[in-house]
Order: C-alpha cells, then structure tokens, then sequence
C-alpha cells in the first residue's frame, strides 16, 4: 500500500491552479471537466509519476469554509511540501508576493515556513538542513 493520490480543498480551482502551478512550480497531471468543477491534480515537475494533489472544489461548502478558517486561526498547515532549502523557497516564493505568516524557523530536527495558498489554506514548507547537500 502506498499514497498515491491526496486531496486538498479550495475555494476556487482555476486560483488554485494558478498559484499551485504559477507560484508553488507544480505541473498539472489531470484536468478533467465534470460540470462546473474539474478534476484538477497537479504533481512535482522532479517526480511527474509521484503523489498526484487534487485540488478539490470544496471551499465554497459552508463546512469546509468554517473547517478551513478554524484550521487557519489554528495556524495548522493543511498540508506539507518537503523543499530542498526551505530559505531559499522562502525568499523566492516572497519575491513572487506569496504571504508567510511564519518565516522559516527551527523546528525539531527540520526547519519550516507557513505559507498563505489564497485559496483557504495554510501550507508548510520544510527541509532538513542535516541532509542537505
């Protein structure tokens, strides 16, 4: 058994291909119509057969918007990418205008970074910097 497929919702999926494709780096995998929504995965561009992110049009349902704003005045993360640098993600991603609402910080063994997707949800970013090269 592995993970192949997870899921995230958003408030709107044509932002939410925009910034997970435009600003994250992520390639689109599937963009299927089914009525006024799509099945919308994107995947990492380094691992195109990988975990595939469905980018669900859940958002505007009055349960996922009050799931998501507790899980935001939480300040917990939806989901997490690992990243190489997670400095060097953070200062690339804020030259691009994407909002941390947490700076890269230690944490335990990793460091890590909040990020604002604009569709919802908080996103972390993290890298281990003793496996970095």
């Amino acid at each position: 058994m592995r993970i192949a497929l997870t899921s995230l919702s958003v408030d709107d999926q044509d932002k939410a291909e925009r910034f997970y494709v435009d600003m994250l780096g992520f390639v689109v995998k599937h963009s299927v119509p089914m009525g006024p929504m799509r099945y919308l995965t994107v995947v990492s561009p380094a691992d195109p057969d990988g975990v595939e992110l469905s980018l669900e049009p859940g958002g505007q349902r009055a349960e996922v918007a009050t799931f998501q704003a507790w899980m935001r005045q939480q300040g917990i993360p939806a989901i997490a990418f690992h990243v190489d640098d997670v400095d060097v993600e953070h200062h690339r991603l804020s030259d691009q205008g994407v909002v941390f609402t947490q700076p890269p910080a230690p944490m335990g063994p990793i460091r890590a970074a909040v990020l604002d997707d604009t569709c919802g949800n908080l996103i972390m970013l993290y890298s281990n910097p003793a496996t970095a090269a």
